[in-house]
């Protein structure tokens, strides 16, 4: 493809991460392009091409599945060209081109930088990308108080490429963060839900939600969450957060799947639980709870999108964790036959591990969903249904970590 470009009469390099990622050792997820061609240019070079974007206006080239992304180099965005940009200092758009130089120097950070010229082998460094590879350094191309005004998402970027690639953040890069997170008001709730996957899903969860939470990021993304965490320190709620989020790693170590769902169930179970205690809601467990995620919901819709096909699969999550309790009659077997038994379960048994619930009745469904039919029989025996009885009301939520 490069030496396509390159027949055509353009210049052309790999850039950016997969250069970066090469160089320390790691194996690129996808390759990016920079090239001097303009976007329409390279639609004329490649018939399976397809420009996308307003704000920065790039070419895709589709190879069955893969998809390879070609930038054209940009200039400073204050010179002549298509350029927009708001009184706070955002780009809005920017599709301003220049040469090979000036294109490195409006990238965000020294190690995504590089240039890769397959013609000799040679990797071009215009920022001191080299060095800070070597020290392992993630360091703002510029001032980086200008240069997180321009795209307030830079410092989710930070966040996670410090997180993934295991390096420092340089402080002069690290300093502005605190002082502008409010910034991220202003995005798209869209565009940050896709930021969130990126840095939650990229193999270094646990490390990621510290870093947020240490550089006050994490209440502009989850809010309530935030609150609860820092009023009650070192909880269950707590605990299940860190375990979802390495066991997330751990799956996405084994090339297992993973699904967005799961984590915000678990990054929102401690402020649902507050919900339901506040109202105290008078009405079966799973009704309280349905009610209970919709005002949570409500509030974390105005910070992160969340695709409907997720929430509903996160209200599932949580509404079955009542029904677990049940151990009697015909009800451990229909819920055995529910779709989302399976991360249900799982939940539970994160929850069993945080200590939120007894073990005992984590390993009882462990149990429980791998014997036979007539061991299982055995098993509701020994769990029959308790005497009915009066007692005082309890709210859901006392209810379900009681269980």
């Amino acid at each position: 493809m490069l030496s396509r470009l390159r027949r055509a009469g353009y210049d052309a390099y790999l850039v950016g991460g997969c250069v970066r990622d090469l160089l320390i050792g790691k194996i690129p997820k996808d390759f990016d392009v920079s090239t001097n061609a303009h976007p329409e240019q390279v639609q004329e070079v490649f018939r399976n091409c397809r420009l996308i974007g307003r704000r920065f206006r790039l070419a895709h080239i589709y190879f069955g599945r893969e998809v390879i992304e070609v930038a054209t180099f940009r200039a400073p965005h204050h010179q002549q060209g298509e350029s927009l940009q708001h009184e706070d200092g955002r780009i809005l758009r920017d599709n301003v081109y220049g040469t090979e130089e000036e294109d490195a120097w409006r990238r965000d950070f020294t190690v995504n930088a590089l240039y890769y010229d397959v013609s000799d082998f040679s990797v071009r460094d215009h920022v001191g990308a080299m060095v800070d590879i070597e020290s392992r350094t993630l360091r703002m191309i510029g001032e980086p108080n200008e240069r997180y005004k321009e795209d307030p998402v830079r410092m989710l970027r930070a966040i996670r490429f410090a997180a993934k690639l295991d390096f420092t953040i340089e402080p002069a890069t690290q300093a502005p963060i605190k002082d502008l997170g409010s910034m991220l008001k202003d995005i798209p709730s869209s565009r940050l839900f896709d930021e969130l996957l990126k840095l939650f899903h990229g193999a270094a969860a646990v490390k990621t939600f510290h870093m947020l939470r240490e550089n006050g990021l994490l209440r502009y993304l989850f809010p309530l969450t935030d609150d609860y965490l820092n009023q009650n320190a070192d909880s269950s709620a707590e605990h299940l957060i860190n375990a979802s989020l390495a066991n997330t790693d751990a799956r996405i170590a084994e090339g297992k799947s993973v699904t967005p769902a799961f984590l915000f169930a678990a990054m929102l179970w401690g402020p649902l639980l507050a919900e339901l205690n506040r109202k105290s809601y008078d009405v079966p467990q799973y009704q309280a709870i349905h009610a209970a995620a919709d005002q949570l919901l409500a509030t974390q819709l105005q910070y992160t999108s969340i695709p409907r096909r997720f929430s509903v699969m996160m209200r599932e999550i949580w509404q079955l964790q009542s029904r677990f309790e049940v151990r009697w009659g015909k009800r451990p077997w229909r819920l055995l036959e529910h779709p989302r038994f399976r991360a249900a379960y799982d939940f539970l048994v994160l929850r069993a591990n945080a200590g939120e619930v007894p073990l005992e009745l984590a390993t009882w469904w462990t149990d429980f969903q791998e014997c036979e039919e007539s061991e299982q029989k055995k098993m509701l025996k020994k769990s029959d249904a308790p005497k009915k009885r009066r007692r005082k009301k309890s709210t859901a939520a006392k209810k379900i970590i009681e269980a």
